[in-house]
This record gives structure tokens, sequence and C-alpha cells, in this order.
């Protein structure tokens, strides 16, 4: 692999991980509200994206929607919520199982085939979720782990949509624009409650600047140089550079369950996007 090619990926998927890492940090660490969390992550996303767009005029043009903004502030407030309680490795599987589960579904309900491989992969990476979250003592808060479901699922939806409307830097900075209406809205709708202190909002605007907003467009750059499906076994390392980071800067535990359903869940999707040697 090149050594360009190796780099860009590096950085985008250590950026996804340092997502649930500085989501989690925020909530253990400061007293900054979900909500305002969610606000200054998208604002800051997209002024990032806005600059990055602006530096390379010769980008094709795109352009987002209200559906995809929407799926896209979904996926940002159930992650922040999400994440007041789940740890961060927790909160990264169930919402990167969610997303391929929720991709899949969509290509089957659209008429496509699974061999039986996949069929076995996708069977395993559903069997590893409902491990996950089967009641037990190290089983995740149920209201938490459906949020992030729910944020999975939206995340989903959002990149389904955007296949194929245009320069993919230009199309997310387009949505991080339209997503931040809204989340301010409801920031503004709830400022009489609102704690916003400068740790906290310094995590959220680097959630949204450098893990979101730099990191979309860095992995868009190495998108071009690589198969989809190479793509898509890199994103399987995303859960665990976040399980590594929350024990190692976050000081969280490792359980065995979340251990052996990751693996269940991970080598499930592995089946599925790994596509077979002739």
């Amino acid at each position: 692999m090149p050594v360009r090619l190796a780099t860009l990926m590096s950085v985008a998927l250590v950026a996804f991980a340092a997502n649930s890492i500085l989501t989690r940090a925020a909530f253990t660490s400061t007293s900054i509200d979900p909500v305002s969390f969610t606000a200054i992550r998208l604002v800051s996303g997209a002024i990032m994206l806005w600059l990055i767009v602006r530096a390379q005029p010769t980008l094709p043009e795109g352009r987002g929607s209200w559906g995809s903004a929407l799926a896209l502030f979904v996926y940002a407030i159930g992650f922040s919520f999400a994440y007041i309680s789940l740890t961060a490795a927790t909160g990264a599987l169930l919402l990167f199982g969610a997303v391929q589960v929720t991709m899949v579904s969509w290509y089957l309900a659209a008429g496509a085939r699974l061999t039986s491989r996949q069929w076995i992969g996708f069977a395993l990476a559903l069997a590893g979720l409902i491990w996950l979250l089967s009641p037990g003592l190290s089983a995740p808060s149920p209201i938490p782990a459906a949020l992030m479901i729910v944020a999975g699922f939206a995340w989903g939806v959002y990149t389904l949509r955007a296949s194929g409307s245009g320069d993919p830097t230009r199309v997310t900075a387009s949505n991080f624009l339209l997503a931040s209406l809204p989340a301010l809205v409801l920031a503004v709708a709830f400022s009489p409650g609102a704690v916003v202190d400068i740790p906290g909002a310094l995590l959220a605007a680097a959630s949204g600047a450098l893990a979101s907003g730099l990191g979309y467009a860095v992995w868009y750059a190495a998108l071009k140089l690589i198969r989809t499906s190479t793509a898509a076994v890199a994103q399987l390392s995303v859960p665990v550079i976040t399980a590594i980071a929350g024990i190692g800067l976050l000081a969280e535990p490792l359980t065995l369950r979340l251990v052996f359903a990751g693996i269940v869940v991970l080598g499930g999707i592995a089946l599925v996007v790994v596509k077979p040697k002739s």
C-alpha cells in the first residue's frame, strides 16, 4: 500500500474512532449537556468542511438535501445522548453494527442476493448485537443502547442516500450546514437548562471540526485510491481502535461479553463485505 494512501486511511480511521472518545470524554469529565454538544459539533463540522471546500475550488459539484441532513442530525443527537452512559467501545460497536445491518437490510429489500457465506455473516452480526444487549451484569443500559442503535440506523440511511449524489466532500459540507439548523433550534429550545463549559465546548468543537469534518474529507480522499470492499474492511478497525483508546485514555473496563460480542459482530460483517479470492 502506498505511503500516501496508508497515511490517509490511518488518519481517517483514527478520526472516526476519536468521535467516540471525544464525546465520551465530554460527558465524563465536563458539564456540557448533549444538546449543546451536538449543536457545537455540527456547526464546527460545517465550518471545517466549508473551509476545505473553499480551499479546493476545482472540486466537482455536489449538494446536500434535507433528507440526508435530517438523518445526519438524528445520528448526531442520538450519538450524544447515548454516550452519557455507554462506554466508548460499547457505543462504537453498537453504532457500527447497526449501520451495517441497516445497509444490508436495505440492499436485501431492494432485491440484492446474498451468498450463503454472506447470510452466515449477517446472522452472526445480528447474533453478536443481540448477545451484547441481552440481560446480564455487563449489559449496556437499554435506553442509551437503543439511542445508539437509532444513531446507527440514521447513519446507515445517510450513507445510502449519499451514494452517487455528487462530490462527497461538497455534499457532506452542505449536509452538515443543513443539519446545524435543527441542532441550533433544539439548542435554543433547551437553552434554559443548557450547561456549556469551556472544556466541553472544546471537545465538541474537536469532534465536529477534526474527527468529523476533517476526518470525512480525508476519508473521501482515500476512497478515490482504493476499492469500496477494501474501505469496508478497513472500517472494521474503528471499533477496535475505539476500544483500545477507551481503555488507555478513559480508563474504561473491557468486559468478556464486549470482547466476544465484538469478535462475533466484526467477524460476521467481515464475512459479508470481504469477497473471497477466485
